[in-house]
């Protein structure tokens, strides 16, 4: 790992609080690229403390990780179509209370995110980060080998249902034409890091609907199981935000939440997503 960074860890298994850089100030993000990564794939999530990033240099600092990704149904910024708007109030609850992998409906899961707080509620909104590698390290070896070689359905319909994002005739042909690009799709639900050579679970709440070589009722058991036994605080960490916070995760192998104790509050975030490659 890079020593070029100063940093704080803050729990045995995730994150890391990076400290004297002020994003904001710099022309480029290119030489950060190395030993941002390098510490990115120890410690999963990465926090800065007020950076005041325009969308436009998000963009940037989310590019030099690779190509980003423009989600079908998310709102985007006017400034950059690559930053989606989470604006969340009364008139629109959040959908992301649950533990979910961004984007793992698509073949080439998001290998990353970069998440800036804009408008804070005056308290709660806050996102836990899980590590899926320090969850299935603590399944035991039974368990581990039962897991290998088998697959999962990951299903955009799980998190954006129609009764929510087709309720309106320009919304339901915009929710149609996405569900039919993204028909379902399988991944392995022990995926190893492609640099790190770590492994971990890969289902999630949000998206994961069936193991498919398992029968409903045994798939049900299962991913209740693992869906639970990912979420425990051991393997996790509460980041509670200020305006301008930014977070960089590998999406690869953690699964973040987002609460939902602020409403009628309204809590908007920047989100930047980065392209990753096959799970394997």
């Amino acid at each position: 790992m890079s020593q070029s960074l100063e940093f704080d860890v803050l729990t045995p298994a995730i994150g890391a609080e990076v400290k004297g850089l002020d994003l904001a100030a710099l022309e480029s993000y290119e030489h950060l690229a190395a030993p941002l990564a390098d510490l990115l794939h120890e410690r999963h999530v990465l926090f800065f403390r007020q950076q005041e990033l325009s969308p436009v240099q998000m963009k940037q600092l989310a590019s030099i990780f690779g190509d980003l990704h423009i989600h079908p149904l998310y709102p985007n910024h006017e400034d950059a179509p690559e930053i989606i708007v989470l604006d969340t109030h009364n008139d629109n609850p959040p959908d992301n209370d649950n533990w979910h992998t961004d984007v793992t409906f698509i073949d080439k899961p998001p290998m990353g995110a970069v998440l800036s707080a804009r408008m804070l509620p005056s308290t709660g909104g806050d996102t836990l980060w899980t590590s899926c590698i320090a969850a299935y390290e603590a399944l035991s070896k039974p368990m581990q080998a039962m897991l290998e070689g088998l697959t999962a359905s990951h299903d955009i319909r799980q998190s954006f249902p129609q009764e929510r994002y087709g309720t309106t005739p320009e919304d339901l042909v915009k929710w149609q034409a996405s569900v039919d690009k993204h028909p379902p799709i399988s991944h392995p639900v022990i995926r190893t890091h492609p640099v790190t050579g770590r492994k971990g679970l890969f289902v999630n709440e949000g998206f994961t609907t069936r193991i498919n070589e398992l029968t409903k009722k045994e798939s049900d058991i299962l991913l209740n199981f693992l869906c639970s036994f990912v979420a425990k605080p051991e393997f996790s960490i509460r980041w509670k935000w200020k305006e301008y916070d930014l977070a960089i995760w590998d999406n690869r192998l953690t699964q973040h939440y987002a609460t939902n104790d602020y409403l009628p509050q309204r809590r908007v975030m920047y989100r930047a997503t980065i392209l990753g490659d096959v799970p394997r």
